[in-house]
């Protein structure tokens, strides 16, 4: 794309991106995710254990994603908005190298299309 830097769209994203490495340092947040953590220290959280962010029982469920390498999909309704929320792990090559979450806004009310 011209004209639009590596990390330009991922910053301006209405949504929430946080990535971890494999042991669990957060390793980047773009501008939403880290507005959405700013209570928590916003864009300070980069450096610190995801695994430290997080209270039981979340904290064990977030220690059995890394552990077993899977993905884990779920919604949330956080100040009145709901959100879906996938975290993914990503790879370099063939080796795991950490986490992808992302928090995506939905309406109250979301279509539903099959298109089998």
């Amino acid at each position: 794309m011209s004209g639009v830097g590596e990390a330009d769209w991922v910053e301006g994203l209405p949504v929430a991106v946080t990535v971890t490495d494999a042991e669990g340092r957060i390793v980047e947040m773009n501008a939403r995710s880290r507005e959405t953590f700013a209570a928590d220290g916003g864009g300070a959280l980069v450096g610190q254990s995801v695994f430290d962010c997080h209270p039981e029982p979340a904290a064990t469920r977030t220690r059995e994603l890394f552990d077993g390498v899977r993905a884990n999909h779920y919604t949330i309704t956080k100040n009145g908005q709901r959100k879906i929320i996938h975290q993914m792990p990503w790879f370099e090559g063939d080796r795991f190298a950490g986490f992808v979450e992302i928090a995506i806004p939905i309406p109250d009310v979301l279509p539903h299309f099959n298109r089998d």
